[in-house]
């Protein structure tokens, strides 16, 4: 019989393990089975960046790749800031386009491959980055890193010569037009930035408060319908929930318009043409010149930069013929009559 009571008493744990759980209910006490396993969302992953899987990283040396689309993923930040050499901080609306000009800046200075680290946030941010020590916490990871050049746009380059974060000259090298970028097959029917004023179409636009991008913006909506127009999109549109104000619009907005939260935004007519380049469900409506603003996009050394003699190279760089011919790719233009200015210090 001693033998037999540990038996029984195994087989009931083992059966009260397999039983479905009681509930407690305020009206009578029953049995509820727990609910079936759910599947995981039917999501299509390639939807969700990083979207060049791996190509933006100059690593040499990757280690474990564990990128989890939605869930875990650094789409903006590029490389190895230990073993940096030259860091780059660049407004991300041509975060696509640094990829081949990194591979052909080391295919002219070999000593430097695998040695470059570079960011591609709204400049907005990473101003205020270099402002709080060169740190960033992104999720629960803080890091510090001392970059060498800034590039973003020309009037935002120049302002941080005269409050003394850059030194000069300021380099300029190529220019970009807005678009509207919108959805495949276009279900909101925009066609002109007045359309973008039409009550029930939703709307993904940058924050003025994080991106420069939307003060170009803001002058393109008052040149084609003026201030009312403006206010439609960025004031009442962002009462009523019809406007989405994005935090980091080169990459909220595309995801946006794929998943059908919105059924357009402006952004730089670049970052649409990549967006078709490779493969998603992107169209853009062209803005005409006269009601379109033209971005110059500059670059200069930050103050007190580690690797100074690396970042001069990278400046020359980006003038050169290879690296305009990249740009070209993309959409963007040369500056034409291209000179140094100093501005400042």
């Amino acid at each position: 019989m001693n033998e037999v009571k540990p038996l029984l008493l195994a087989l009931a744990v083992s059966a009260l393990i397999a039983s479905p759980p009681i509930v407690a209910s305020p009206h009578r006490t029953r049995a509820v089975a727990c609910p079936e396993a759910v599947s995981a969302p039917a999501y299509r992953g390639r939807l969700f960046p990083p979207w060049q899987k791996g190509r933006n990283d100059p690593s040499t040396y990757r280690g474990l790749g564990f990128s989890v689309p939605e869930v875990d993923d650094l789409a903006d930040f590029h490389g190895d800031p230990e073993t940096a050499q030259l860091v780059i901080f660049v407004g991300g609306n041509y975060y696509f386009a640094m990829a081949p000009l990194v591979h052909a800046f080391e295919s002219r200075h070999p000593g430097l491959k695998g040695l470059i680290y570079y960011e591609t946030l709204p400049p907005g941010i990473l101003l205020r980055q270099i402002h709080d020590q060169d740190t960033i916490t992104v999720g629960n990871m803080t890091w510090r890193v001392e970059p060498d050049v800034f590039a973003a746009g020309q009037r935002k380059v120049e302002a941080a010569i005269r409050h003394g974060l850059l030194r000069g000259p300021v380099v300029d090298y190529a220019t970009n037009d807005l678009a509207i970028m919108i959805p495949r097959g276009n279900p909101g029917q925009v066609h002109s930035l007045s359309d973008l004023g039409r009550p029930g179409v939703r709307l993904a636009m940058p924050n003025p408060a994080w991106e420069g991008v939307a003060r170009q913006i803001r002058s393109s909506l008052v040149k084609a319908g003026g201030r009312r127009l403006a206010e439609a999109v960025y004031g009442t549109k962002v009462r009523n929930g019809e406007t989405i104000l994005t935090h980091i619009h080169h990459r909220q907005t595309p995801l946006f318009l794929m998943q059908g939260l919105a059924e357009a935004g402006v952004t730089w007519k670049s970052e649409a043409i990549f967006q078709e380049q490779i493969g998603h469900p992107i169209r853009y409506v062209a803005i005409p010149r006269a009601d379109n603003t033209v971005a110059v996009y500059a670059a200069a050394r930050v103050r007190g930069s580690p690797h100074p003699r690396a970042a001069r190279l990278w400046l020359r760089f980006l003038r050169s013929r290879v690296a305009l011919h990249i740009f070209e790719h993309y959409g963007f233009r040369p500056v034409p009559h291209q000179s140094l200015r100093r501005v400042g210090h």
